[in-house]
């Protein structure tokens, strides 16, 4: 059996290993092309937990032959930095800090790494799962390319597992034995398989965590060791962002179901457990368009209230102004109406592109384009259908009948 973790052994060591995010390190996207010519910078990773931020920050340093220094900034200092930087001269070898968690800077931290970012002494990669515009300073931000990481595809993950298992098989000795008391090799069916890959919700650390502690645990990586080994596995919260998303999805789908009592308890899970205020409150103000919407639109309203007085008052007494909102945002009626148009309508964008605009509704604010028909027939509570040609007849919003 394999000494290191199953994590550490599976770690690509270059990109032609790596495992997702092809709109960014597949042919001619920025960063291969920044990658294969050594053109580093600093960059800020945004995306949810396991999709490959520290892994491609490893790559990049070994790419580029720099001394990676990897800090979280959960626990890092201004004298962590200050180590880094030494006598404060530029070396013959380039420096690179991998700052996992940057959100949790706070801004006196982030104006310190400024001047080192800005004349290039240290070249950053910085890694989020927090929306950078709102949590990284606009100095800072300015410097720092920003780069979308999105949730591995469920191919990206059973890709992962394939590789998992086949290292498996090369580490143990000697083989487990198989149901007909021969020793073989170890294998995942196919229900096991999609059962992993839908708990692991596009993040590939989940998905590698549960694989080994089954096989670790069990020796085999049956549905029912997979099950068992997940209820193992998950059971303490981590506000360095490991698992928080678990909770964070509990808290929601209490909201939803219209269960106070069930999303107080997950509030005060992450209270309890010291997770960013503002994290929990702008989750809420998503909830209230995503899921209340029309049912009740003052919902918004107090949403953004609560992420106002979160922002203002801080722990601890802002996690009663969580608490007010939670209960008004469960105890809210329910309508998704306006967030399904818009993933529909947002749908056929992308399958029809840029489909004509009708004529009565196009701007006319030259002679030509009045000649052209541009806004002619145009009545302001027009009953028409004012969608274009293709699209005649489409709802998107589809309103939900009053009960």
């Amino acid at each position: 059996m394999q000494s290191q973790p199953l994590a550490s052994l599976l770690r690509p060591k270059s990109l032609s290993e790596f495992v997702g995010q092809q709109h960014l390190v597949g042919p001619n996207k920025p960063l291969k092309i920044a990658i294969d010519n050594h053109q580093i910078f600093s960059m800020i990773f945004w995306g949810p937990p396991g999709v490959g931020k520290t892994t491609l920050a490893r790559i990049i340093a070994l790419e580029a032959q720099a001394d990676l220094y990897q800090l979280s900034a959960v626990s890092a200092s201004k004298d962590d930095i200050k180590k880094i930087i030494g006598n404060g001269q530029p070396g013959l070898v380039k420096k690179i800090l991998f700052l996992d968690e940057i959100h949790r800077f706070n801004k006196a931290q982030q104006d310190f790494l400024l001047p080192y970012v800005e004349s290039g002494l240290l070249t950053l990669i910085g890694a989020t799962t927090e929306n950078p515009s709102f949590e990284v300073i606009a100095p800072l931000l300015s410097r720092c390319r920003v780069f979308t990481l999105q949730e591995l595809t469920n191919d990206d993950i059973s890709q992962i597992i394939d590789r998992a298992i086949c290292l498996l098989n090369k580490n143990n000795s000697p083989p487990v034995l198989s149901k007909k008391g021969v020793r073989g090799k170890i294998g995942i069916l196919k229900p096991a398989r999609d059962w992993m890959i839908n708990m692991a919700n596009g993040d590939a650390r989940q998905c590698i965590t549960m694989l080994d502690n089954a096989f670790t645990l069990y020796g085999d990586l049956k549905i029912e060791s997979l099950k068992n080994a997940l209820q193992n596995s998950f059971l303490r919260y981590d506000k360095q962002g490991e698992s928080h998303y678990d909770t964070i999805s509990a808290f929601i789908k209490s909201m939803r179901a219209s269960n106070p009592d069930a999303a107080l308890y997950y509030l005060a899970r992450m209270i309890e457990s010291g997770e960013d205020p503002k994290f929990i409150a702008r989750r809420m103000v998503v909830f209230a368009s995503e899921d209340i919407g029309i049912a009740n639109s003052s919902a918004l309203i107090v949403a953004n209230q609560v992420f106002e007085a979160v922002t203002k008052i801080g722990y601890p007494e802002c996690s009663i102004n969580l608490s007010h909102g939670v209960v008004y945002l469960a105890k809210s009626p329910k309508d998704r109406s306006c967030y399904d148009g818009l993933r529909a309508a947002q749908a056929d964008v992308r399958q029809y592109g840029n489909l004509a605009i009708p004529l009565s509704l196009r701007n006319a604010p030259t002679k030509l384009m009045k000649e052209l028909n541009y806004g002619k027939g145009y009545e302001m509570y027009s009953k028409e259908d004012l969608l274009p040609e293709k699209l005649k007849g489409k709802k998107y919003f589809k309103e939900k009948k009053k009960q």
